[in-house]
Formats: structure tokens, sequence, C-alpha cells
């Protein structure tokens, strides 16, 4: 009985006929959320404009009305950020969701598992592809598994379900072959679960419309299919929403107008390393936005280390997160100090627009770092250099507390927002997006790049430019010699 119920509200919901696999979805989410079986997972995969978002939307919308318990959780604040968006629900990070963050007299940061007060509630995770089975900041406070965490925390009380949510054309975590979360054997392996699974592959009939979703289509068939040769993908003259850029001049003027709009936090630049992303936030900063200093006031940056120090335990964000972008509003001042250049800044969190300004500290240094972060020699030499400010307490132990609360040791790793690598991206959306192709040697357009640049190619929503991409790799036709249908 609720499953019909359920049934016929999603489709009140949806709006439009749905596809063969919309309608397949709904069958099977209507039969999963009425399901009595012990730990039950629902795993949906689906490709770009196969309408996963659409119909999710709808699920949720559903279950609203029936008062069946729900909650929105995604890997990033920009994920969260947009799973909210397209459910009309509040959706949060997994972090900040299923942990708590205790902070002892001594000031050390302690993470548990938060108490899991829900019921016969829908968990429902956007964006799996993303989360891995270990720890991304292995020997750091945040030295867990989030796969593991999750399911120890949905499954804590009995009739809680989980839906996963991702596409297994994407990018895996970094440092893996595979997405975790998306590999149902694995999972069965894993946990002790009963698991479904559906991939939405039927392309909707809208999507012909948009080069984005055209172009992300013939990517992702080609991965299907592991052919790789030339071209990638063929994009209509007539489609307007895909722009190939061949010349340094036309990079500046599209880079100037999309930029120097004064909606950049709109556009990214997405970059194969990140060397590349640091020249394009130098020409962004410079020549668009006129940006002399090496920090102003607007600049737009990414934090790129959890930072568990500056945000009140009890605020919503609860943690400065890898991967959130935040907003500097204010230079307060800035000083060197243990042969590194630091700053004290008032930013906004942008993904969380109801936490107030902070007062933080930062290092200039890792801002053109090329690589990830401050290479892990230098934060040796900080650590030891503040523990060295500690000196006179003569126990180590005292001496470690001090460095956990100490300012210039917590100081947030930063790297400018406008241009960054394709996982830094993931789980994101933005209005304009730029793909850099750089160098490319022809045996390297494998699995990993084709991943590598449908994921780049689906973070676009109005206008996708490709920069310096090698001759043959895309081709420009004057009608549509590819066909749409998935």
């Amino acid at each position: 009985m609720e499953n019909n119920l359920l049934k016929t509200h999603i489709l009140k919901q949806f709006g439009h006929l749905p596809t063969g696999d919309q309608t397949k979805t709904i069958n099977h989410l209507s039969s999963f959320t009425s399901s009595n079986k012990p730990s039950p997972l629902y795993m949906l995969k689906g490709y770009a404009g196969t309408g996963k978002t659409s119909l999710i939307s709808a699920y949720v919308k559903a279950l609203a009305i029936m008062e069946i318990p729900f909650v929105l959780m995604a890997p990033t604040g920009r994920a969260a950020k947009v799973f909210s968006h397209y459910a009309g629900f509040r959706a949060h990070t997994i972090h900040r969701y299923i942990y708590l963050f205790i902070t002892n007299a001594d000031g050390q940061t302690k993470i548990v598992l938060s108490p899991n007060k829900l019921n016969k509630a829908v968990f429902i995770v956007d964006e799996a592809s993303m989360i891995g089975d270990t720890s991304q900041e292995p020997g750091s406070v945040f030295n867990r598994s989030l796969l593991t965490d999750l399911f120890d925390y949905v499954y804590r009380n009995t009739g809680n379900k989980l839906i996963l949510i991702g596409d297994t054309a994407q990018l895996p975590p970094v440092g893996l072959e595979i997405s975790p979360a998306l590999d149902l054997k694995l999972l069965y392996a894993a946990f002790n679960i009963t698991g479904y699974q559906h991939l939405m592959r039927e392309v909707m009939r809208q999507s012909s419309d948009s080069g984005i979703l055209e172009s992300a289509t013939q990517l992702r068939k080609k991965l299907e299919n592991e052919v790789f040769e030339n071209p990638l993908f063929v994009i209509d003259r007539e489609v307007r929403d895909v722009v190939l850029i061949n010349s340094g001049f036309e990079m500046e003027e599209e880079l100037s107008s999309a930029f120097g709009s004064g909606t950049s936090d709109d556009c990214v630049v997405i970059c194969k390393s990140n060397k590349r992303a640091n020249l394009f936030n130098q020409q962004i900063r410079n020549k668009v936005l006129s940006r002399e200093n090496e920090l102003e006031g607007g600049d737009l940056l990414m934090v790129v280390k959890n930072n568990y120090f500056w945000l009140r335990n009890d605020s919503k964000a609860g943690f400065i997160a890898n991967g959130d972008m935040v907003k500097v509003q204010r230079i307060v001042r800035m000083e060197e100090r243990y042969g590194l250049r630091f700053a004290d800044v008032e930013i906004s969190l942008v993904d969380y627009p109801d936490e107030n300004i902070l007062e933080v500290k930062l290092i200039l240094d890792t801002l053109m770092a090329e690589g990830p972060d401050m290479p892990r020699s230098e934060m040796d030499r900080l650590f030891h250099a503040v523990e060295a400010e500690y000196g006179d307490y003569p126990k180590r132990r005292t001496r470690l507390d001090k460095i956990r609360v100490d300012p210039w040791y917590n100081a947030l790793h930063v790297k400018f927002g406008y241009a960054l690598t394709c996982h830094k991206t993931q789980g994101g959306q933005w209005e304009n997006v730029f793909i850099d192709q750089g160098y490319l040697p022809e045996e390297q357009i494998d699995t990993a790049y084709m991943r590598w640049l449908y994921t780049a190619v689906t973070r676009a929503t109005s206008k996708l430019y490709l920069m310096g991409f090698n001759a043959g790799l895309i081709e420009q036709s004057d009608g549509d010699k590819t066909g749409n249908q998935g």
C-alpha cells in the first residue's frame, strides 16, 4: 500500500512523463523504501543527462509529503550545496553530519561518531563516487575511513535505509582506480547489507539541446566501449554552449569576459596539474582582476587541508574542510615567522553563507606551492620551530598540547580558487567552465584521462570552454552526426 502511494507521489512531483530508465528507478525506489530487509542499500548509478537529479528531487519531495524521515548528504560543501539546490531541502556534508568534534581541556580535538537518533529514516548520499575507504589525510586528526563510518552510522538503528547516488564514469577518489562506494561487490564483502543497484543510461531527449551534455555522452560511450581514437567528441557548430579556444588572444578575451563580469565565483578553470592551475590563477588575478598584491580583499581561495581550529565546534559548518571555498573580506596584517609568511585575514565561507565572518591566520606559502599542499618537509620544519617556542615546558606531552592550540601551526592551508585541478572541482558545478588541455602525449589518452575529461566537462552548467586541445581531439560539424540517444 505504502509502496503504491509513494510511487503516486513521486510521479505527481515529477511533472513530466518519465523515461523508461526513470520509470524503473521510481519502481525500485518505491519498493526499496517500503522494504523491511536488514541493512538495506540502494545504489543508483546514472550518467550525465539521464535525469537522475530530477528523479531524486521528486523522490525527496514525495518522502516529505508522506512524512518519511530522510537526511541528504554529500562528500563536500559544494556538492551539498548543489544537492540542496536540486532537491529543495537542506543537504549536509557527510563529515559534519555523522561526526562530533570534541575539544578536551588540553585543547585537543577528538572525532567520534555522532549518536544517530533516527529510526526508519532514508539517508541519501549524492556524489558517492568521491567517497574513499581510507582517510585522505593519513596521520592527521581525521585518520578514519569515511565509508566505514557512514555505514556504521546509518545502520546503527534498525530500519534505516541508505541510498548511494553517483556516476561511475567520473574520477574515483585520489589514489584509487575505482570508487569503492559504487562497487556493490566490494560493499557486500565489507558490510552486512542487503543491496540493490540500478544504472541509468538512457539520455533524456531535451539533453540533445545541450552541447555540454552531448559532449559528456559521447565521452561516456567511448569510456564504456574503451575506444579512445580521435575525435574524442564532435561539437555541432550550431550549439553555442561549447566553445573551442585555439589562440592565446581568444583565451585572454574569454577569461576576461567570464571572470571580469563580477561573478567570478561562478567560473573555474580546470587543469591537469597544480603547476598549471598556479599559472592560470596568476593570470586571472593580475590581468583580469587587476590584483597586484600577493593577496587582496575579494580573493577567492580554496582550503587544501582540513582545519579544526578556527571554527567553534557548535557552528553549523563544524570545521573548515579540505575543498571548502572561502572569500577574503579584509586583510588585517601580514608577518613572517618560522621562515614562512602568514596573514591574519577576515574570511567568509562561500558554501556556508549563514556562518559569521571569521578572523583566521593562513599560510601564504601554500598559495603558489607546486603540489596540492605545502611539502611535508616544510610542515615538519614548522612543527619543530613551534615546539621550540615551548621549550620551557619539560614534558613533551605538554609541548604537544601547546602545539595543538598554536595559531601559527593551525594556520589555514589555502590556494587560489579561480583555477583548480579536476579532483578539487568534483561534486561542484559552475556556470562557466574552462578546461585546460595542457601537455598531452597521445599515449596518455587512456581510461584515466577520459574519466578526467568527462568529470571536467560535467562541471559546467551554462558554458564550456575548451582551451588548447590538440588538433584532431575534438571535431566540429555542421549538423548532428552522432545521435543523441543513450
